[in-house]
């Protein structure tokens, strides 16, 4: 249990492939004008890490060395591939909102990472949760960007009004310049929780 609670922290806080690493920003900046599109490409790029991982996983004693990062992509595409037509098919309006960002999903820093640190490296089972809390933690910093972009750029969260008659969009947070400078706040909010974090388990332990 405690190596799972480790790869769900690591995911969400510790390692959290965005407000952490800053994996993964081209599709953080270009996807996150509304809640809607930042969770369906958290949701897609989650479904991909879980099956690319177990994959990887359970092939991880027969790929040799040498094209082991090929491999890894042919996998990774297939499994991109598969989400792409499932959106086209079920989902048209969101295919049609991300565009091109689905199956550049492939090139995704965040799953070729965890493929070849984690993956490649233990069991389908931890292989499978690992991908879980690294999409979660992608996922969750998806939607704050995305909700602060559309409340402040439009007045609106998952596209309906919430904000009083008198309030005037921001048109900034809508373009390129307004997601730098949201990722960067979030970022900074982020670093600053798990700083006081930190601080207050080195507190107790000295208690």
């Amino acid at each position: 249990m405690s190596q799972i609670k480790k790869l769900f922290t690591d995911g969400i806080f510790d390692k959290n492939p965005i407000l952490v690493q800053l994996l993964g920003t081209c599709a953080t900046l270009a996807v996150t004008t509304s809640i809607t599109n930042g969770l369906a490409m958290g949701l897609s790029t989650t479904a991909v890490l879980v099956c690319s991982n177990l994959f990887i996983s359970l092939l991880r004693n027969f790929i040799p060395k040498e094209v082991r990062i090929a491999s890894y992509i042919v996998v990774i595409s297939g499994f991109v591939t598969a989400i792409e037509l499932l959106i086209k098919a079920y989902l048209p309006e969101i295919n049609k909102s991300l565009g091109v960002f689905i199956p550049l999903i492939v090139v995704n820093c965040i799953i070729l990472s965890r493929a070849e640190s984690f993956a490649s490296k233990n069991k389908p089972v931890l292989a499978m949760l690992d991908g879980v809390a690294m999409g979660a933690g992608f996922t969750i910093a998806l939607v704050i960007v995305s909700a602060i972009r559309e409340l402040l750029g439009n007045g609106t969260l998952f596209g309906k009004a919430v904000m009083p008659d008198g309030f005037e969009p921001s048109l900034m947070f809508v373009m390129s310049a307004g997601a730098f400078f949201t990722l960067a706040f979030v970022v900074a909010g982020m670093n600053k929780i798990m700083s006081m974090l930190k601080k207050r388990a080195e507190k107790k332990e000295v208690e």
